[in-house]
């Protein structure tokens, strides 16, 4: 368990997490007028599809409240993106931490990403958008996943040379599970026949057959 405790401390250190923070629980998601507004349009119509008029209008301001606040469009977006982004690194650290052994810690995190995607959609949508832009962007929200990267990397490498994983690709394998994980924003509905708690479930089970550990049911 050597490395996935190595790979949490490397991926906290932009990031605080506060003790005794509860990883499952989710508030309301608070954003200024403008930030609302950009979310909303980017989640309806794409980085692309949106302008800063646009935007604006939502709430009732002028495109000059927008430059005041945000450098262009693409910065309303980063600052969504880093908050997302920054959330879920956050939650993923904590739970992986919240663990003891390298099938708890993969429960716990997969847990802790599909509750993300779920409970802040919206913002887990952005990365549908990441291809609008520019390079250094990009190259930001690619350090954030490279965080939880990281923390399941190290948990699913703790797991195989302890023979509670059977995995020959531990890199690749990661990458499968996230993407599994990060799809699920393309599709959910909030309000839809699955909570997120019953979604993270059925993803932890898939997650666990992934990585060869035969699924249990948990209780809550």
């Amino acid at each position: 368990m050597v490395r996935a405790r190595e790979a949490v401390a490397s991926a906290s250190v932009s990031i605080e997490v506060e003790p005794g923070a509860d990883w499952r629980h989710y508030d309301e998601l608070e954003l200024t007028p403008l930030l609302a507004a950009a979310l909303d349009a980017f989640y309806e119509h794409g980085f692309h599809g949106t302008s800063v008029r646009d935007i604006v209008r939502r709430v009732g301001q002028t495109v000059p409240s927008l430059y005041y606040h945000h450098d262009s469009k693409e910065g309303a977006f980063v600052a969504l993106l880093d908050l997302g982004t920054g959330e879920a690194v956050s939650r993923v650290i904590a739970a992986a931490a919240d663990a003891s052994g390298p099938r708890a810690q993969l429960v716990n995190v997969v847990e802790a990403v599909v509750l993300h995607m779920t409970h802040r959609t919206r913002l887990a949508a952005l990365d549908l958008e990441l291809r609008h832009l520019s390079p250094d962007s990009r190259k930001r929200y690619a350090a954030r996943r490279k965080e939880i990267e990281t923390v399941l990397t190290g948990i699913i490498e703790d797991g195989a040379r302890e023979g509670v994983f059977t995995v020959a690709h531990p890199e690749e394998t990661v990458r499968a599970v996230l993407g599994m994980c990060q799809s699920i924003a393309r599709w959910y509905q909030p309000g839809g026949p699955l909570k997120p708690e019953e979604l993270a479930e059925r993803y932890v089970d898939l997650a666990l057959r992934t990585v060869g550990a035969r699924a249990v049911k948990r209780k809550r």
